[in-house]
């Protein structure tokens, strides 16, 4: 267990490099984890690796005491009990709407039927958006491939996260509107936060670019 008896999640993927660099910053050894990339569990630095959309899980389950994820997913599920402690101000993406260079085949569908088919692994984001800026959408959920969905007829456009839009440029797509810019955030269980706070504040304060802000829920 590390130094301040905390259970962390930390989420695999884009952003668990800089994960393990802001563990680093709390001098919580990491040589294993990026050493081993099958492992999941690391008990000895009291470290469990896991998909960003379940850290949320994980963390409102008391599995784990603090966490890494992405705005992106908090933003997805915010009915989650779990407090956001800090910007961690790495893994900047943006959640964006996209379709097939050329016409916007989306707009055209709008004035045409009323309603555009959107397809996305974001389906509260996109149904939010759309229904705040007064648009009609249908929303197609999809967990594979988003960028497929305009090509192939399944949806007029696509909501999705990009860090360099390099994926859409190669399928054809370009970005039509930005809905959000999102980045790396800490969050807490709400009973860790009250019962150890001393210890999650300093882990805080240590891999925090911000290490005085303030909790506020996700």
């Amino acid at each position: 267990m590390n130094r301040f008896g905390l259970t962390i999640a930390v989420p695999r993927g884009a952003l668990l490099g800089g994960s393990l660099d802001a563990l680093d910053r709390a001098s919580i050894d990491t040589s294993e984890i990026r050493s081993n990339d099958r492992k999941l569990l690391f008990a000895d630095v009291g470290v469990v690796t896991m998909r960003p959309s379940d850290v949320p899980t994980y963390v409102e389950a008391g599995a784990a005491d603090v966490g890494i994820t992405g705005k992106d997913v908090l933003m997805e599920y915010p009915e989650r009990q779990i407090f956001e402690l800090a910007d961690l101000n790495f893994g900047e993406c943006q959640i964006v709407v996209a379709s097939e260079d050329g016409p916007d085949k989306a707009e055209a569908a709008l004035l045409r039927l009323g309603v555009m088919r959107i397809a996305t692994k974001y389906p509260r984001i996109a149904a939010e958006y759309f229904e705040q800026s007064g648009r009609q959408a249908e929303i197609v959920t999809v967990n594979g491939s988003v960028e497929l969905a305009p090509l192939t007829g399944l949806a007029d456009a696509i909501v999705d996260l990009t860090a360099t839009g390099i994926t859409l440029q190669e399928n054809g797509l370009v970005v039509r509107e930005v809905i959000a810019t999102v980045t790396a955030r800490l969050v807490a269980n709400r009973v860790a936060h009250r019962l150890k706070a001393v210890a999650i504040e300093e882990f805080a304060s240590l891999i925090s670019a911000e290490p005085n802000a303030q909790a506020t829920k996700a």
